[in-house]
């Protein structure tokens, strides 16, 4: 018996231990000397990198990413492309015919590996399209590290996504995706998805970057520049120093991010200024006339920041630049690349407001986005809308109104795929833009609407709290947001990440008596939802009405959007319901679903009433 006893005990005690460390993350240390041949847009690389297994799996291979190879004609890229035809990425093809079938023979993308060592035995590797496979000299044992040498060379690519050579606005070079970069491996196993053009996913790392380039460039970088006074742009005392081949050397530090970006141009000019508590930002840019908004953007930049560390979470990291590069604006660590021919200072803020707002979800709250798409783009898009409304007040009733009226849009054209595709295989552009950027952004509105905007600004800060510095899921973030709110939102999720079905609810009926009024509010939609309904009365005073839904199974309780009286529920599966008001039709002006127009409902032609008399 006793023994029986002992058993179950070490099983239980087994079971916990477990489940307490289920979690874990891979972490990596690069050491790398990069020698930049400018005017044949080539360089030569070495690295050193340190690799520590952190997870409960013996590793007997490892993946690294080879970005750049998908930069030339019949890549996987250039085929999705001309696959899609018009309906493809609008930067990837024009009028239906894929840019990368054109790309000079001179002008493709290379990453040509010479050799690659583990702890100095050579290895055999195979390349994949831009997925490299490394068969291991000796297995990584789970908390263990090995390191990495290997000796490579790149042609720098003709620009056509985010990445390249001389783009529209003249940047010479726009480092990005550039090196051989070790994937993740973490729970569900290796990261390993082909670069079409999406998204990415990196472990955690640390870097140390010597570049060697031309004297006469201003290289702009996410990371800690370690000898301004040795290089041109970041000290008006500094003496370059060049050696006989003309050629400066930068060294770049960073720690603790998942990747490092950089870009180079003989224009140049950098800026810079402290966000008081943090952190110093770059401005790095080509100053001419078609950029000079630039100047306006400080005072902007500083309380953008202000407000995302007291809402979402403080920024962890010393610097953060905004860098002229790339095509439209991609979020690396510590800096973005963005265009930077803005006609106004809202258009500029707006770009740059999305890119830094990247920093909180995708890098310090890195979630996979080749997987989870929505929970990258989608949750940065809220935070920007939440950060534009304050810095650029508008008249809306919220601000996420333009979003909302967005999506009831597009749900018209029937091409909506659902939010829950990984990112590089959704068939329709813009079916992917608002799969992961509006309803990503939508999921947190309608959270708002369900549990109360004060239990999702919570949410937000438990979020950041628990998992900045790691790899979450979406599990995680339901986790927290059921248990701020007391609610169950399972079904929430599954509607609206899972499916396309949509919110349509409508008033069906009004009737006036002697001493009150009913109304006959009905379900044409898919999506349950609960309901504020709002009266505004004859002498102007709003009253509202919360009817919960029965599957949340505990009530909303306050709202930043005013008191409400909390009704009996509403089945779901009732079509339905009936609400009886203490008013009569004289003192009655308009009734209304959602006044605050938040909820996603997408036929806004039955939720208002107007009383007329």
């Amino acid at each position: 018996m006793k023994k029986s006893v002992a058993i179950i005990f070490a099983f239980i005690i087994s079971q916990f231990q477990a489940q307490q460390g289920a979690y874990y993350q891979q972490s990596a240390k690069y050491k790398m000397n990069i020698d930049v041949n400018a005017e044949k847009f080539t360089y030569q690389g070495n690295q050193t990198l340190e690799y520590t297994n952190n997870s409960p799996d013996e590793l007997n291979v490892v993946y690294f990413h080879l970005y750049w190879n998908a930069f030339k004609a019949n890549s996987m890229m250039d085929q999705r492309v001309t696959g899609q035809g018009k309906n493809g990425d609008s930067r990837l093809q024009k009028d239906g015919t894929s840019r990368l079938a054109s790309i000079p023979k001179d002008q493709e993308g290379a990453q040509n590996i010479h050799w690659l060592k583990q702890n100095g035995k050579e290895v055999k590797f195979e390349i994949q399209e831009t997925i490299m496979k490394v068969y291991l000299a000796e297995p990584v044992k789970p908390n263990s590290s090995t390191t990495f040498t290997m000796e490579w060379d790149a042609v720098i690519p003709q620009q056509i996504r985010r990445s390249g050579r001389n783009n529209r606005e003249g940047v010479d070079m726009t480092m990005t995706q550039w090196y051989p970069k070790i994937a993740e491996y973490d729970y569900d196993g290796w990261a390993t998805f082909d670069y079409i053009g999406r998204e990415f996913h990196a472990p955690f790392s640390d870097f140390d970057v010597t570049i060697k380039i031309n004297k006469d460039y201003v290289i702009g970088a996410g990371g800690i520049l370690e000898n301004p006074a040795e290089v041109k742009g970041y000290d008006t005392n500094a003496k370059i120093k060049a050696e006989k081949d003309k050629k400066a050397t930068w060294r770049w530090t960073a720690k603790n991010m998942l990747d490092f970006a950089w870009s180079a141009d003989r224009d140049y000019v950098v800026k810079s200024f402290d966000v008081p508590e943090g952190p110093k930002v770059f401005l790095v840019y080509q100053q001419n006339e078609k950029t000079k908004v630039w100047e306006e953007a400080q005072p902007y930049v500083t309380k953008y920041f202000q407000l995302m560390n007291s809402h979402f979470g403080k920024y962890v990291y010393p610097t953060y630049a905004f860098i002229q590069g790339g095509d439209g604006g991609m979020e690396y660590g510590m800096c973005t690349m963005i265009l930077g021919e803005a006609k106004d200072i809202k258009g500029l803020m707006g770009l740059m407001a999305h890119e830094g707002a990247h920093s909180w979800y995708q890098q310090m709250l890195a979630t996979n986005e080749s997987v989870r798409p929505w929970m990258d783009e989608g949750f940065t898009s809220y935070a920007e809308g939440y950060v534009m409304y304050q810095l650029f007040p508008e008249e809306l009733p919220n601000p996420f109104a333009n979003t909302v009226n967005a999506y009831r849009n597009f749900v018209k054209k029937g091409i909506e795929e659902p939010a829950v595709w990984l990112g590089d295989h959704h068939d329709n552009g813009t079916a992917y833009t608002y799969a992961s950027y509006v309803k990503g952004e939508l999921y947190l509105v309608q959270l708002g609407y369900i549990m109360g905007e004060q239990k999702l600004a919570e949410t937000l800060q438990q979020y950041y709290d628990q998992w900045h510095m790691k790899h979450p899921s979406d599990r995680d973030f339901l986790h927290i947001a059921q248990k701020v709110s007391g609610m169950d939102l399972k079904w929430f999720h599954n509607y609206w990440i899972n499916t396309t079905k949509t919110i349509d609810y409508g008033i069906k009926d009004v009737k006036y008596d002697a001493k009150s009024t009913t109304i006959t509010l009905v379900n044409n939609g898919q999506v349950p939802m609960p309901i504020d309904f709002n009266v505004v009365t004859a002498d102007k005073k709003i009253v509202t009405y919360q009817i919960p839904l029965n599957m949340t199974h505990t009530w909303k309780e306050k709202d930043i959007y005013g008191d409400f009286k909390t009704m009996p529920y509403w089945p779901w599966t009732q079509k339905e319901y009936t609400l009886t008001i203490p008013y009569t039709k004289a003192q009655l002006s308009i009734l209304g679903i959602d006044l605050s127009q938040r909820i996603a409902d997408v036929n806004m032609n039955d939720n208002m009433v107007e009383v007329k008399q």
